[in-house]
């Protein structure tokens, strides 16, 4: 657990307010706690107030009570700060000219004299972070992955002092951070997403740029508009020395895959580091971008080139992303449920060809769209939960074969028949992908959730042909 002391004290005694008991909201009451502070903690959730009760921390319905003589409203990510209304408590505190931050503004706050890695954008924070912190490691470095992946950031113990923190870091945890900016900032894509929660795509976008405010190193994708835009934005401001990465075109000053190939401009002088299409917990474009970034950040520490890319030959690969489940009678069974939009799908889908997906659950915005340059490599489509309707009218309008299966259960089962029955057909053996282009609130608790019931679902498959 992080020391807080240091945060505390700058209080001169007034209390914290914590709103939002999830992991978040949990580790930074008990972080707070812990560190001496006079904590008062709500949420709208009447079992995980009597959770925290039980845990000893302590209650107080400051919806009613107010905010006066508070120091800080902590605010878990997932409550809303600004769209499509602030939640009540956030009303509370501006009423009260009480300061609202998250727990990694906390985590900043706190003085822990650790070199901190942010990661942000659309796609990728989750395998870049955990890639990150893998590479340093196997290199010898003291690195620990946090944020918005594994373990609240105030829940970790610290790394040695010449080592890492490497955060995954939301839109949301970022419109909470007044003063938190990572020593390495990455940005690695921005396209549409979480457009309920900011309100526009220019909201959004704001939200996440402001990762490059203060001085560091900042490492950013350069192969969409909006990041391009914010490079451009960074190099001009000059307070940052800025990085790009391309899986698309040359970029002088950065990293950049051409033709399969890692090449390292870093020095100005293009080098090639190796080939990036051997590495099996890494497929696909959108991994290749991941890699750009997480070798970027590496070379920052000193690591030599050919060993990161040696060391990302093992990194093993995330749960929930493209992970391959089972391979039955040569069809491979994957489950990619962290693709919660049709951006994160398309990404998948790329890789592969003959493709089984099941897809649906809460739709984004924009549901589908995006991925009519790919719809050549589904084979059918099995749809489920709330968005089944208007997925359905969307692939009937383009011609897509599609079943409406209901529920995952049904799905796996419909998809494997259809999968096993094609076999002999031409495109061979196909893939059973699960990659929803959904959120998963609908019929699961989360992401992880589906991801786990898809896996027990595949493994009690029988291997008998069909």
């Amino acid at each position: 657990m992080i020391d807080t002391r240091r945060y505390v004290e700058s209080l001169n005694g007034k209390p914290v307010a914590v709103f939002g008991l999830g992991l978040s909201g949990f580790s930074s009451a008990r972080a707070l706690l812990a560190g001496g502070a006079a904590v008062s903690a709500w949420d709208d959730n009447e079992e995980k107030r009597a959770a925290a009760e039980k845990e000893g921390i302590p209650l107080l319905n400051f919806m009613t009570t107010g905010l006066n003589g508070f120091s800080a409203l902590v605010l878990a990510p997932g409550i809303p700060l600004h769209f499509p209304e602030p939640h009540p408590a956030v009303l509370r505190a501006r009423e009260a000219g009480v300061e609202i931050i998250g727990d990694l503004e906390i985590l900043h706050r706190s003085n822990h004299g650790v070199k901190t890695i942010g990661i942000t954008g659309t796609n990728g924070k989750s395998t870049t972070t955990a890639l990150i912190a893998h590479l340093l490691r196997e290199s010898g470095i003291d690195a620990i992955a946090a944020g918005n992946i594994g373990k609240p950031a105030l829940d970790i113990d610290l790394p040695k002092k010449d080592g890492a923190i490497v955060l995954e870091i939301s839109s949301y945890q970022m419109d909470l951070c007044p003063t938190f900016r990572p020593d390495f900032s990455v940005m690695l894509n921005v396209t549409p997403d979480h457009l309920d929660r900011h309100g526009s795509f220019e909201s959004y976008a704001a939200a996440k740029e402001r990762i490059f405010e203060g001085e560091g190193v900042g490492i950013c994708g350069v192969d969409d508009a909006a990041s391009q835009a914010m490079y451009e934005r960074a190099v001009k401001s000059a307070i940052r020395r800025m990085i790009p990465v391309s899986v698309k075109k040359e970029v002088t000053g950065g990293v950049y895959v051409k033709e399969g190939v890692l090449i390292d401009c870093l020095d100005e002088d293009a080098r090639e580091i190796g080939a990036v299409s051997d590495m099996p917990s890494l497929p696909g474009t959108h991994n290749h971008e991941n890699l750009c970034a997480a070798y970027a950040v590496c070379r920052q520490f000193g690591l030599i080139p050919q060993d990161i890319l040696n060391h990302a030959k093992t990194y093993p690969g995330l749960p929930h992303r493209q992970k391959i489940v089972r391979v039955i009678n040569g069809v491979a069974y994957i489950n990619d449920s962290k693709a919660t939009n049709a951006e994160a799908s398309s990404k998948a889908i790329a890789c592969y060809r003959n493709i089984y997906l099941i897809a649906g659950g809460r739709a984004k915005e924009g549901g589908l769209s995006g991925l009519e340059p790919l719809l050549d490599r589904i084979n059918h489509v099995f749809l489920i939960g709330e968005a089944m309707e208007d997925f359905a009218a969307w692939l009937k309008h383009n011609g897509v074969e599609h079943t409406k299966s209901h529920s995952l259960d049904v799905a796996v089962l419909e998809a494997h028949t259809k999968a096993q029955a094609d076999r002999g057909q031409p495109g061979g053996a196909g893939t059973v992908l699960l990659s929803p282009a959904c959120a998963s609130w609908d019929q699961f608790r989360n992401f992880e959730h589906r991801g786990d019931v898809f896996t027990a679902l595949v493994n009690a498959l029988s291997e008998d042909v069909l």
